[in-house]
């Protein structure tokens, strides 16, 4: 059942593009199997499949980037014989999440320029920050955001392959850890050829917590102090009836 809903998917893919040299013919069409993924509370994520054709031969890349947030890097130093923070930098639109495949390896694609104005691989991800800090420090806070997210399975460093069935038809399985970061996603499909991009298109996806789950998240959100009451109540509930089951036992 699922490989025939895949193969309708690749040829109804095929079919929207355009035959070559056809007017209005277009380089590059995809799309993905869903465009929402719901986390519930049994959410223990999942892969999300993306799938196109391009008008002739030409390789593919896919870079899949989270909400955009502004994130603290801190350096800690030893003072006393205890570990404290002495120094912080914050990053500004940094993606919650990074994810990356491709046909072959990127670096034998584009030219690391193009890489850089496209904001392929996590070496190419444009990290500002408000402050002013030397290159070299700068340098090091980088890396450690960088070394944080990937430690965390938020950002690939190691592109997943992307197959083609054919010289048109390509597809991939996205994959989404259980701690993926909610909110509106971009996902960007490049066309390469002969190392310059020669087409791309933005598929749209959502991340959103679901059910039971979303209902507390946004309740805790909202209201805070009421949340925050309602806990100390269940606790307190909780414990007396511990309390007087053990009692009896």
């Amino acid at each position: 059942m699922r490989r025939a809903a895949l193969l309708l998917m690749l040829a109804v893919a095929l079919a929207a593009a355009p035959g070559r040299g056809g007017a209005g013919a277009q380089e590059l069409v995809a799309d993905s199997s869903r465009h929402l993924v719901a986390i519930t509370t049994g959410f223990v994520g999942t892969e999300v499949l993306l799938f196109g054709a391009t008008e002739g031969r030409g390789d593919v890349i896919i870079v899949v980037r989270g909400p955009a947030r502004n994130e603290v890097t801190r350096r800690k130093g030893r003072h006393g014989g205890i570990w404290i923070n002495e120094a912080e930098v914050t990053f500004t639109n940094v993606p919650s999440y990074y994810w990356l495949a491709s046909s072959k390896p990127i670096d034998n694609l584009l030219r690391p320029e193009a890489l850089e104005r496209h904001g392929i691989g996590v070496n190419h991800l444009a990290l500002v920050t408000p402050k002013k800090v030397g290159e070299k420090e700068l340098a090091g806070f980088r890396a450690g955001l960088l070394r944080n997210k990937i430690k965390d399975g938020l950002f690939t460093t190691k592109p997943r392959d992307i197959a083609f069935l054919g010289d048109r038809l390509f597809r991939t399985a996205i994959y989404f850890p259980a701690n993926v970061p909610t909110g509106p996603y971009t996902v960007q499909v490049f066309l390469v050829r002969e190392g310059r991009v020669a087409g791309a298109q933005t598929v749209p996806l959502n991340i959103a917590k679901v059910g039971i789950g979303a209902d507390v998240y946004h309740f805790a959100h909202a209201s805070s102090a009421l949340y925050g009451i309602f806990a100390i109540v269940i606790a307190l509930a909780a414990g007396l009836l511990a309390g007087v089951i053990f009692r009896k036992a």
